[in-house]
């Protein structure tokens, strides 16, 4: 009867205490230029998720780069983040771009392309990568691709 009951409730806790399936990776957006200076800009953009699980987890982000206006200048940057239960968040993703970076890059006349865009004040700004989904030894691999044209505030 003991063995019954035991049984009984660790059946009851594991079924209500599930992953039903991965959180929705929903949409990168909101990119936007937090900080320029003349040694580094600061880019944060926001990624959009759905989480229908009773649990949570952790999202990593080590494989997600930021390219400006085609040339690969930087890495985000974010500790893991804990996925909260049963809710929709977002997850902001930021990235220290160091501007020297770009200027050192001479690939067939980029700095004209640079100068072309301060004179426009737009950038083409491209996220391309990765994010990690683990919870239990679960892994999940979410895709992101998102270029965007900016403003760039003066």
């Amino acid at each position: 009867m003991k063995n019954s009951l035991f049984f009984l409730g660790l059946l009851l806790l594991t079924n209500s205490c599930s992953v039903k399936k991965p959180p929705v990776f929903l949409k990168v957006d909101d990119i936007k230029i937090l900080s320029f200076s003349s040694d580094t800009i600061h880019l944060q953009a926001n990624a959009y998720f759905q989480n229908p699980n009773d649990v949570g987890g952790k999202i990593y982000t080590d494989n997600i780069l930021i390219s400006v206006n085609n040339i690969e200048v930087a890495q985000v940057f974010s500790e893991e983040f804990k996925v909260p239960a049963k809710s929709d968040f977002l997850m902001p993703l930021t990235a220290k771009i160091a501007t020297k970076r770009i200027l050192n890059s001479d690939k067939n006349g980029i700095l004209g392309g640079l100068i072309n865009s301060f004179l426009t004040n737009k950038v083409n700004i491209r996220i391309n990568g990765k994010l990690e989904y683990v919870v239990f030894g679960f892994k999940k691999e979410f895709l992101v691709d998102k270029t965007e044209e900016i403003k760039i505030k003066f």
